[in-house]
């Protein structure tokens, strides 16, 4: 059976991009910070991170896995639509495959970020890179970004059995009394309060982590049949120390529980959707570094990554986003009390605080008087 994709004929996988070997990284993190006027001394420190894996960031692997899932999904579920990818910050260069789907004789493709929740840096900033890629191409293709899935049972599902699994790995004597500790990736207090609709009051960034944290622990107790206290914590803040960043950061946070004599923790990374350099330094290399030393057994559970659940939840976006582009009444799943997000952002939605730049896939967008 053939699925009805129109009116797409190809999808986007859209990600962050990063280094593949040693000589990419101060390079690629330039491409990070630009305009920011970080100096190279500062890059170089913060490359060490890089370096300590090789030079090579796990993501553009990850990426690849995850597109040819993708593929495989498509072919068995009858979507016969190609499947391109694209990043902001490294090769594959997200303007490149632009002009390469142009010259396959694309028009209109559906965007999938892999990024799953409201902010600046995590939507808006995605927006702002389409418009700047789609302008380098002559305003040829019309794109349409998929909305945000952070609350979407294929992404919700694969959490709660990586927080089962790693439930399971602790020792028995200190298994029930864990502690879930969700981690996501800091953000600037302003950022945070920016995100979402602003006519909702902001705080989306926020708000759904707290309210996807609260449906894993919740679907973890149906499962385990013990209800696990639970905290939202962060990491990988980059910024100037007197600018307010969410908080507490994770190894502070680890440092209180063992002053509250908790002997367990589940390091839950719900912000990411894969192991990339987030994951595996931040969490796999400190925090639980931190947990030894604080004499706290601790366990990492798994992000989605290329879970056949995500991945199908990719396809469910996809044919949702297309139906509802047919005018046709389409059903929208989610988990949680938010519900599901709209599909083209708000105008003002995750302002840049730096400054207005253009932007796709939002009401009021240059693409947004599009045909139909």
């Amino acid at each position: 059976m053939v699925a009805e994709v129109a009116p797409y004929d190809a999808v986007l996988l859209l990600s962050f991009g990063g280094p593949e070997k040693p000589e990419d990284v101060v390079p690629f993190l330039e491409n990070v910070t630009r305009g920011r006027g970080i100096p190279r001394e500062r890059l170089e420190q913060v490359g060490e991170h890089y370096f300590l894996f090789g030079g090579r960031s796990p993501i553009n692997d990850q990426n690849r896995a995850l597109l040819a899932a993708l593929r495989d999904d498509f072919a068995a579920h009858g979507v016969r639509l190609p499947v391109y990818w694209g990043n902001r910050n490294w090769e594959p260069y997200l303007a490149d495959t632009l002009r390469q789907m142009k010259s396959d004789g694309v028009a209109r493709a559906a965007v999938f970020v892999t990024s799953a929740y409201s902010s600046y840096s995590s939507c808006r900033q995605y927006r702002e890179n389409l418009y700047e890629a789609w302008e380098a191409v002559d305003e040829g293709i019309v794109l349409d970004k998929l909305r945000v899935y952070y609350n979407h049972p294929g992404f919700v599902e694969p959490v709660v059995d990586g927080v089962v699994e790693a439930l399971a790995d602790l020792p028995a004597e200190v298994r029930d009394a864990a502690r879930l500790v969700f981690v996501t990736h800091s953000i600037p207090t302003v950022m945070n309060d920016a995100s979402g609709d602003p006519a909702d009051g902001g705080g989306a960034y926020l708000a759904q982590h707290e309210d996807v944290a609260t449906t894993v622990a919740a679907r973890v107790a149906e499962e385990t049949g013990v209800e696990h206290a639970r905290d939202l914590v962060f990491c990988s803040r980059s910024g100037a120390p007197h600018i307010p960043w969410l908080e507490p950061d994770v190894n502070d946070h680890l440092r209180v529980l063992r002053e509250q004599d908790v002997e367990a923790v589940v390091l839950v990374p719900v912000g990411f959707v894969s192991d990339h350099m987030e994951v595996v330094y931040d969490l796999d290399t400190e925090a639980l570094a931190t947990a030894e030393k604080l004499g706290i057994e601790a366990r990492r559970s798994a992000t989605p990554g290329d879970d056949p659940r995500f991945v199908a939840m990719v396809r469910e976006l996809l044919l949702e986003r297309a139906a509802a582009e047919r005018g046709e009444a389409v059903s929208r799943v989610a988990a949680g009390e938010i519900g599901p997000r709209w599909d083209r952002c708000p105008v003002g939605c995750c302002a840049n605080a730096r400054s207005d730049r253009p932007t796709l896939c939002g009401v009021g967008s240059p693409d947004d008087a599009k045909v139909v």
